[in-house]
């Protein structure tokens, strides 16, 4: 399950958590300034302020005490992580400017003409150099520095600047908030580098219709410095007809991030592994670093001593001592001590400095015939690896996550509580029509019906109907791939990312008139309530309290089955549905086919539903039967009994002149 998207995805978390922190503290740091202006005011108001600023300040307390995420986050740290820049590269480590400054050679202004050229336009070369000034005699601090020779100057430790030549691996991550290049308001987005004599355009793999494209690509380019130094990335939209157009582009000076004392080649990771998701990309082991940046700035170390201790410059770092392999066994290694100096390179005195970590940049995409006027954002990475030294592993698989192929079975057994929607026209009585609809989210246009249970007297329906929804499915980010063409007269599929969702509905069929809607659920596949056993014990709260409730997901059950309530249309009554939902992988769905409805292979038996639920003209005996025995039984029963009574005072009243003269005449 874990690959690169899922390290780069837990890392977008915890940025957005952080940035979250810092408005939250921006928000805090306000309402304390508004307090201390309160406090300046009268007393009687001063003492108003205090209870007015404490209360929503409690209540921010209260807010920023999320408990019930924080074993989400232990969780999620489980991941490891890279640093995601919002912003360049260059701006978080003052433009790599460390060694040398750079400086645009400007054409002059001859004519008039000139004076409306962009500085730009201008541009005919770059000096890059540096200028100290300094006191002779140097001060005794300097002087005294270890490993320091005050002949040499200012300027001691300088790269050689020899042409040399490096192994440059670009990533390229995604784009976003792209500018709309076509009439539709989208874009056909590709990339295109270019770096000396190296210029490579993407068009094959062009993404249709995309203003957020995830491209996950690398390329190599093989580039000589300080001749092949400018690296060029930019974004085209692919035409159809015509040149394709430029969105926008980025221009990275590499050989300043190649020199750099921050040691922008290859990103430091957050932990050495030699295997899975996070294996250490870069050719040079940490303590091989370690050992070279303390030869190279005259740093004592690096000691490592028993303990899990390593000792550089007088300061001692701790860590782990053993590393699994593949195979789970653990080996003895310093590796892991040597990261934990690396990471804190910046505590060393006089030679350390903060370190390029693993990370993913962002950069603002500009258009030369829109200058100053950002196209959207790029997110990428380069490594550097010099040609002389042992050449790296393979690039990293950033490649987009491909979805994998699962079949959804849905079979709805029964209902039960159905609203009785129609009136007999004949008898009065009240019936409904009942048939089932279900799709998944996104796919409406695939919708699956049940048979009709017609003419339903007490609101149970009976089904045995099988839907079948085949779809593809990412995993690692829960969501449904659907590609399909916006239109008739679109060239290529555009793909969607859709949360997976089943949708239940039940309907009442009319014949002559639109059908009537009675009630519906969407289940999350992912989280959704487990069925109750029987109907009897299914509530609406199995909808409306989910929070409270133990969820399941159908991708770690497989097969579930139960009632489910549905939401009437009025939402104060309820219906319910009997279901099973089973999820098959592509292969198993092939390994043991089913037929759609109640059809082979594996078919289901035909419903056992009442005979009262065909129409009363077609089987007028035994539907009079079922209203004499259901709804009428209690009213028959009592004129019954009435009729008797009044069969017995009729004759009580028939028959008594006759007694009473009998017994006056004594007869």
């Amino acid at each position: 399950m874990l690959d690169w998207w899922s390290k780069y995805f837990a890392s977008i978390e915890t940025m957005k958590e952080q940035l979250r922190q810092q408005e939250a503290a921006a928000a805090e740091a306000e309402e304390k300034e508004e307090m201390e202006i309160g406090e300046g005011s009268k007393a009687q108001v001063k003492n108003k302020d205090k209870d007015k600023s404490k209360a929503p300040k409690d209540d921010k307390k209260k807010k920023q005490q999320p408990v019930p995420e924080l074993p989400e986050k232990k969780n999620k740290q489980k991941i490891d992580e890279l640093k995601v820049f919002n912003k360049e590269l260059e701006t978080e480590f003052d433009n790599f400017e460390d060694w040398l400054h750079t400086f645009n050679l400007l054409r002059g202004k001859i004519g008039d003409n000139d004076d409306n050229a962009t500085e730009e336009e201008r541009i005919v070369g770059r000096f890059k150099g540096s200028m100290c000034v300094y006191k002779v005699p140097l001060p005794d601090d300097i002087s005294k520095e270890a490993g320091y020779e005050p002949t040499f100057g200012m300027f001691q430790g300088i790269p050689s600047n020899d042409p040399i030549n490096v192994l440059v691996r670009v990533y390229i991550v995604r784009a976003t908030d792209l500018h709309p290049a076509d009439i539709n308001g989208k874009a056909d987005p590709y990339i295109a580098i270019k770096l000396g004599k190296t210029d490579i355009k993407d068009k094959e793999n062009y993404i249709s219709k995309q203003l957020n494209p995830v491209f996950g690509k690398s390329f190599d380019i093989e580039a000589t410095f300080p001749m092949e130094s400018m690296l060029t990335v930019a974004v085209y939209d692919w035409d159809l007809v015509g040149t394709d157009d430029l969105i926008g582009e980025t221009k990275i000076d590499l050989e300043n991030r190649f020199y750099s004392k921050h040691r922008a080649t290859c990103g430091v990771s957050q932990t050495y592994s030699i295997h899975g998701y996070n294996t250490w990309r870069d050719p040079m082991k940490p303590s091989q670093i370690l050992s070279k940046l303390c030869k190279e700035g005259k740093v004592d170390g690096p000691h490592f001593g028993p303990g899990g201790r390593v000792k550089v410059a007088n300061r001692v770092f701790t860590g782990p001592t053993e590393i699994e392999d593949e195979n789970g066994q653990k080996k003895p290694t310093d590796e892991h001590l040597a990261l934990a100096v690396l990471r804190h390179w910046e505590d060393i005195p006089r030679a350390g400095c903060r370190l390029v970590p693993e990370h993913v940049e962002t950069r603002p995409l500009l258009n030369p015939d829109k200058p100053g006027i950002e196209q959207g954002r790029l997110e990428m990475w380069v490594d550097m690896f010099p040609m002389d030294m042992p050449a790296p592993g393979p690039a990293i698989d950033i490649s987009p996550r491909k979805p994998k192929k699962y079949e959804l079975r849905v079979i709805v057994w029964n209902t039960d509580e159905v609203v009785l929607e129609d009136d007999d026209y004949f008898t009065g009585e009240k019936s409904s029509d009942i048939f089932v609809r279900g799709w998944l989210k996104g796919q409406q246009e695939d919708k699956q019906d049940t048979d009709v249970h017609y003419h339903s007297l007490t609101g149970e329906g009976n089904f045995n109907w099988r839907y079948i929804f085949p779809f593809d499915y990412l995993m690692a980010e829960e969501k449904i791939v659907i590609s399909k063409k916006e239109s008739m007269f679109s060239w290529d599929e555009t793909e969607y990312k859709i949360p997976a969702r089943l949708t239940l509905q039940v309907w009442d069929a009319d014949h002559f008139s639109a059908d009537d809607f009675l009630g519906a659920i969407e289940l999350d596949l992912n989280r959704f309530p487990r069925g109750a056993k029987t109907s009897k014990q299914c509530s609406l709260e199995m909808v409306t309290n989910e929070a409270e409730l133990p969820m399941i997901s159908i991708f770690k059950q497989k097969r579930v089955k139960g009632w489910w309530p549905f939401v009437a249309r009025d939402e104060n009554d309820e219906l319910e549905i009997t279901a099973e939902l089973h999820l098959l992988t592509a292969e198993e769905a092939e390994k043991s086919p089913a037929g759609l409805a109640r059809n082979e292979p594996d078919p289901l038996e035909k419903p056992n539903r009442p005979d009262t639920s065909f129409i009363w003209f077609l089987n007028p005996l035994k539907s009079i039967k079922y209203l004499i025995c259901t709804r009428y039984k209690w009213l028959i029963i009592k004129i019954v009994l009435a009729l008797l009574l009044l069969i017995m005072v009729a004759l009580f009243l028939y028959s008594m002149p006759g007694y009473m003269v009998k017994k006056l005449l004594g007869a």
